[in-house]
């Protein structure tokens, strides 16, 4: 980050002056980034756990399920049981459930969505005359093939409906790399067949929304969301009601923040994700800004 970024991060830097119920974490680009935890990372969790405060992480990556987010987080020093994990894959598995439990889907996406979608008895076919529902992943495996599959059940045999885990245009990478994401899938379809997302099962839809309040079983007035993309995370809890926390460590930049529109501003703007924490109760805890 540049002298003039430093500068305007810390004109745009607004703290939480009390703490909240229950705390809702995006991971990547906010937690860690790539192998390795974010400054402050590791003491938040640990403290928030402490004074006996509700933490749910959640991930729009449906390259991992929630057993391999929870091998991630116990290795990088935070053990978190799989309860306390919320990913696109369960709530696209849990949509299909619970609202088209007859379909036959087409899931373009990597392993840990198909094994799920097997696991809970959902039909999957390659046949575009049978395919109910088309779901656009982010595929490092994706092939012509499989968005021509896709093509032919939405467009030439008009059955099926496009969905997706998550409508993410890239994920963040270490060193201010990325890779493309899912978003891709969903406008390379919407673009061949004129047709629209259905429905988006991950950030910042209410899919992803109701199933991490059920998660939480608290109220959105007495919970935080905390995360580096306005488009997604923040946008869910500006759209509940719920107050937002963007962090400057992943995707969004301050010179972004700095431009985004008044509505979709976040309550607080963080330079690092323990400035969750309250000024006063770092000078209680001992904490400066190089104790990590």
């Amino acid at each position: 980050m540049g002298s003039r970024a430093v500068d305007l991060a810390s004109d745009l830097v607004k703290v939480p002056q009390r703490m909240y119920d229950g705390y809702i974490f995006d991971m990547d680009g906010t937690i860690y980034l790539g192998s390795d935890l974010l400054p402050g990372a590791h003491r938040l969790i640990v403290k928030l756990r402490e004074l006996g405060k509700r933490v749910v992480f959640l991930s729009n990556n449906p390259t991992r399920d929630v057993g391999m987010y929870v091998d991630k987080l116990t290795k990088l020093g935070l053990p978190t049981p799989a309860e306390e994990i919320v990913t696109t894959v369960f709530t696209t598995t849990q949509w299909i459930l619970q609202n088209a439990p007859d379909a036959v889907v087409y899931p373009i996406s990597e392993e840990p969505l198909i094994r799920s979608l097997r696991e809970a008895g959902i039909k999957i076919s390659e046949n575009p005359e049978e395919i109910d529902i088309v779901i656009a992943s982010y595929d490092r495996t994706l092939t012509w093939k499989k968005l021509q599959i896709g093509f032919e059940a939405m467009w030439y045999h008009r059955r099926a409906k496009l969905i997706c885990t998550n409508a993410d245009h890239f994920c963040p990478f270490p060193g201010g790399r990325g890779e493309v994401d899912a978003g891709a899938v969903v406008s390379a379809l919407e673009d061949a067949t004129q047709m629209k997302l259905a429905v988006n099962c991950g950030k910042p839809s209410p899919v992803m929304l109701d199933t991490i309040m059920n998660v939480m079983k608290l109220k959105t007035e007495q919970c935080i969301t905390t995360g580096d993309r306005l488009y997604t995370e923040i946008k869910m809890g500006i759209d509940s009601g719920m107050d937002t926390a963007l962090v400057f460590t992943g995707e969004t930049t301050p010179e972004i923040l700095a431009g985004w529109p008044a509505e979709g501003q976040p309550t607080y703007a963080l330079d690092r994700i323990d400035r969750l924490i309250p000024p006063n109760l770092w000078q209680e805890f001992g904490w400066t800004d190089g104790n990590d």
